[in-house]
């Protein structure tokens, strides 16, 4: 899904331009994964890429919406208040069929807000053996939203299906990576390179989205 709003004043490329994009996160995890997406530039337009600056020190946004694409745009215009230029924000997560969606939107605070990926896989395991289920069907949800100076120009969305395993697999990745199993590649997220989960991921295919809107020409 492509939402494009204001587009009369919506960013427009040029040859050799280049656009600084601050992602409104304090993950160190999520903004490795958008550089390596963003290192390649697309139609002359460079991306730089970093983290909104003095984010602990901003009044916090509460992420309480009951969807990851509420939660997303309101993020990005809450922060982009306290930044120039644009700023892009997301929401994402697992939603287990099983477990009616869970953990969804809550996928980063399932096993309460100061828990481990450890402990959160624990409790998702836990979850899916106390129930005795069969189904392991899943998918990782990432919408993206990008905003500047309190207005949208476009909210991105993607997701990748899979499976969650019995037990953790591989040592890369982060978060339920290494029980999301992705069957086209016969691996989990946790043991895919990054080249390849570049390719694949839900966050990876959003951002590409993304940066698409960034370079086509405005619609008249």
């Amino acid at each position: 899904m492509i939402e494009r709003l204001n587009e009369e004043e919506s960013l427009s490329p040029q040859a050799g331009r280049s656009i600084r994009l601050l992602a409104a996160s304090s993950n160190p995890g999520k903004l490795r994964e958008y550089r390596a997406l963003s290192a390649a530039s697309l139609a002359g337009l460079a991306i730089e890429l970093d983290l909104l600056p003095r984010f602990a020190d901003l009044p916090p946004f509460d992420e309480s919406a009951p969807t990851f694409a509420e939660n997303a745009a309101g993020k990005a215009l809450h922060y982009s208040r306290y930044a120039d230029g644009p700023v892009f924000a997301d929401d994402s997560g697992l939603e287990v069929a099983a477990l009616d969606g869970a953990p969804g939107v809550q996928s980063a605070r399932y096993a309460g807000p100061d828990a481990s990926d450890g402990k959160r896989i624990t409790m998702l395991l836990g979850e899916l053996g106390a129930h005795g289920v069969a189904d392991r069907r899943a998918q990782f949800v990432c919408v993206l939203a990008l905003a500047e100076r309190g207005r949208t120009l476009g909210i991105f969305s993607e997701l990748v299906q899979g499976e969650i395993l019995d037990a953790p697999r591989g040592a890369g990745g982060f978060g339920y990576d290494p029980v999301f199993y992705f069957r086209p590649l016969a691996k989990t997220f946790a043991e895919l390179s990054q080249e390849e989960k570049n390719l694949h991921s839900h966050r990876g295919k959003a951002f590409r989205k993304l940066l698409e809107f960034l370079t086509s020409p405005p619609v008249l």
